[in-house]
């Protein structure tokens, strides 16, 4: 490692740091309605929206209501975009005359998409036509980064609820089953696109564009190389799709090499605004909680889980991948550089290690580097960071309600600590809260282990991977672990466009997603109906270091315990094999 590796580090970290504040500021005015420099702008937009759909922005919903409104959505979203995907040889702006994609394959895209997963078993630049890249799966990058906002707001709302007043004994007024509202879908979604992602992903676009990214809808360019050969150079509207896909936490890109593409990735500027883009607005949603809680330090609490956790997997990924491969070295490979199998010059070591950590840490899923040339260990620390539930500091949203799951299960731990009742932001935490947050933490490992040790034992599931040993089990735990994490990187190597994992991965997504979500949207509908109560002598703190700290080791321990057999057998077992000089 060096100083001017931790400096770029330092750099775009500190980026994230100064703008999360106005964007958690801007943000949380956004969804209580308030007057914002856009409004003039936008106002008379969003009441069209509503009107059109018979919207009424006034009325909240229940968390049952909320799910049910979020899933329709997603529903037809799927649909439409399976169509798309299936018709696209027959549809307008296919200028390289692609086929339609096979059955197996756009049901997976479909669902990677519509899930922020934005896994792909395909090479963009040879599969997608121009009209399936901006109707389908950039559209579906809006809309699912706006539900997973949307889905965060929710259960933020919860803990404002000052919940329902007891009845008298006797009582049998209708309000005693009233549930209590968590906003309204439609209407947070709406807002989430056209005051946040829109303006911002414009923006972005915009300044790729002056750096060097195509936009265009002109399919190729001949070119003439220095052998004076002929080349045609794959084009496309890039710069828009590159702008949502790092900004929404989605990740899937227009060409097969992503972000290590030259022209998704041209420059060390365009890197350091792509990592920015992908941190950004998980980070700044911690302290729009805070706002929206009325108090600012509970935002800035689970801020620094996020972040200390995020600095540990920076450091312990540029660690390993700084320390270099022995095996290469032994080949007679100058090793100063660190290891720099897999990676872009341009970039190095260290911000191949930063946007690693940034990309599992998030749900988005674009790389600059191949994680499976990584070291055993580097790579391990990507893999970790998604199998910890997407919290460091998670998608758009969804890092912000699964970081709220480790909260309430923290308050909970501190609970038995000092023998009192848990509560968090002051309400209880009872048996329900607790079983509903644990049903929503142990989906992911049982999606995970369960069709990774299936994968592993079928001859279809071998079939797809490139090789042997501890490496060949990371790259099908990696592939689930993506999946049900709704991450989206590839560690490489798995020929995954087949029907088996087309279709196993879509279910992960699936599962990964939804099956998550349900849970904790019914925790937030019984929080929502407690009555909030005042701090006492014996409530838990949870804006301190004490707090910080028990956060990050709940969430550390229940990853350690569900997932250090499945890591021992992989990326762990194969770090000693490479300091023994093992290749297979």
């Amino acid at each position: 490692m060096s100083f001017s590796g931790w400096a770029e580090i330092s750099v775009v970290l500190g980026l994230v740091a100064l703008t999360s504040p106005f964007l958690g500021v801007y943000m949380a005015r956004v969804f209580a309605g308030e007057r914002t420099i856009l409004s003039p702008v936008i106002d008379p937009v969003e009441r069209i929206f509503y009107a059109a759909a018979g919207v009424d922005k006034t009325k909240s919903q229940d968390w049952l209501t909320f799910t049910m409104a979020m899933l329709a959505f997603n529903a037809v979203g799927f649909f439409l975009l399976y169509g798309i995907l299936r018709l696209q040889d027959v549809l307008p702006l296919n200028p390289a005359e692609l086929p339609a994609l096979s059955s197996h394959l756009a049901f997976n895209t479909a669902v990677s998409f519509v899930t922020n997963t934005n896994w792909q078993s395909y090479a963009g630049e040879t599969t997608m036509s121009h009209l399936s890249q901006m109707a389908g799966l950039t559209v579906q990058n809006f809309v699912s980064a706006a539900t997973g906002i949307a889905l965060a707001l929710a259960i933020t709302r919860a803990f404002v609820s000052k919940g329902m007043s007891a009845k008298p004994v006797g009582d049998k007024s209708k309000n005693e089953t009233t549930a209590v509202g968590l906003g309204n879908f439609w209407v947070d979604m709406t807002r989430a696109v056209l005051y946040v992602l829109l303006p911002i992903a414009l923006i972005l676009a915009l300044v790729f564009v002056a750096l060097g990214v195509p936009q265009t809808l002109q399919a190729s360019v001949p070119v003439t190389t220095l052998e004076g050969a002929q080349q045609t150079i794959a084009m496309g509207p890039v710069a828009s799709q590159l702008a949502i896909k790092q900004l929404g936490t989605n990740g899937g890109g227009f060409f097969n090499a992503n972000s290590a593409h030259p022209f998704e990735n041209p420059s060390a500027y365009t890197n350091i605004i792509q990592i920015w883009a992908i941190l950004a607005l998980s980070f700044a949603l911690t302290l729009t909680f805070g706002r929206m809680v009325g108090d600012k330090r509970q935002g800035w609490a689970l801020f620094s889980v996020m972040g200390v956790l995020m600095l540990a997997a920076i450091a312990g990924t540029y660690f390993a991948e700084a320390s270099g491969n022995p095996i290469i070295t032994a080949l007679g490979v100058d090793g100063a550089m660190g290891n720099m199998e897999g990676k872009e010059v341009r970039f190095g070591v260290d911000m191949s290690a930063l946007w690693a950590s940034a990309t599992a840490g998030t749900s988005n899923g674009a790389v600059n580097a191949m994680h499976a040339s990584f070291t055993p260990l580097g790579g391990m620390v990507p893999l970790f960071l998604i199998q910890l539930g997407e919290v460091v500091p998670g998608g758009v949203g969804s890092g912000l309600y699964g970081i709220i799951i480790f909260a309430v299960l923290a308050v909970f731990v501190a609970g038995l600590m000092v023998g009192r009742t848990p509560e968090y932001l002051g309400k209880k935490i009872g048996a329900k809260e607790i079983k509903l947050a644990m049903l929503a933490v142990l989906i992911l490992p049982m999606v995970i282990l369960s069709f990774t040790a299936i994968s592993a034992v079928l001859e279809v599931g071998r079939a797809g991977v490139l090789n042997s040993g501890p490496h060949g089990l990371s790259e099908i735990l990696y592939a689930y672990s993506s999946a049900a994490g709704n991450n989206g990187s590839a560690f490489a190597g798995l020929t995954a466009n087949s029907p088996w994992y087309n279709t196993t991965l879509g279910i992960a997504m699936l599962l990964g997603r939804f099956a998550y979500v349900i849970p904790v949207m019914a925790l937030a509908g019984s929080i929502a109906t407690k009555v909030k109560t005042p701090p006492s002598s014996g409530t838990f703190p949870t804006t301190g270091p004490l707090f910080v700290g028990l956060a990050i080791g709940v969430i550390l321990i229940l990853g350690g315990l569900q997932f250090f057999p499945s890591l021992a057998l992989g990326p762990i077992v194969e770090h000693f094999l490479m300091l023994d000089g093992v290749t297979y």
